[in-house]
């Protein structure tokens, strides 16, 4: 068995992927307040730290746009989808255009459209950060078979957290003040989210 690599994080290289965070999934998915929570948490980061974010929305028509709570006017895309993987040719554009090495990835439904984005990303050399307190499905169990699906493939399972922190790395970073308020911020919300809380089964 080959030796892992370790990925580093750097807000140059990296792009924020939101999987389908729409509004005809209320009240149908898992947690859903929680993912919009950390997906807000993470849009609100990558405009501090100029992390391009690419958001996607499944068959638009049906689902909805995505939920009114997200910002998503300074998205570098927001692109309607008939695809379960993100992985699109205006998608690739912007990677390749950002020189983009690490993808974090967050959204619905965990073991379809986030899975098959992951694996797609994966197949492609691009390192992929599974946001594990961001993803969630209709039917919760299959959120851990699809984060140990992908954590086999080689993406990293990690935290919005962990990777704000992992992003700046050093509390002297100019960033530092303004990520560290976020997480002050988004404090209460992480600890009532119970998709985090399911993490010691991962």
């Amino acid at each position: 068995m080959s030796i892992k690599k370790i990925t580093k994080l750097v807000p140059q290289t990296s792009a924020l992927f939101v999987c389908d965070v729409q509004e005809r999934f209320k009240g149908l998915i898992w947690q859903y307040p929680s993912v919009i929570s950390v997906a807000g948490k993470m849009i609100k980061a990558s405009k501090l730290l100029d992390i391009p974010v690419v958001v996607t929305e499944q068959y638009p028509k049906a689902f909805g746009p995505t939920v009114a709570e997200l910002d998503v006017s300074d998205a570098a895309v927001v692109i309607p989808k008939t695809k379960f993987s993100m992985y699109l040719p205006e998608v690739v554009s912007v990677l390749e255009k950002n020189k983009t090495k690490s993808v974090l990835l967050l959204g619905i439904e965990s073991h379809v459209c986030v899975l098959q984005t992951a694996l797609e990303l994966l197949e492609n050399d691009y390192d992929v950060h599974v946001i594990a307190d961001g993803v969630s499905s209709q039917n919760y169990p299959e959120i851990d078979i699809a984060v140990a699906r992908m954590k086999a493939a080689g993406a990293i399972i990690t935290t919005s957290e962990s990777v704000l922190f992992q992003l700046v790395q050093d509390a002297k970073h100019e960033k530092f003040k303004g990520i560290s308020n976020l997480v002050k911020e988004y404090m209460e919300a992480t600890k009532v989210n119970k998709i985090l809380q399911r993490g010691s089964n991962l």
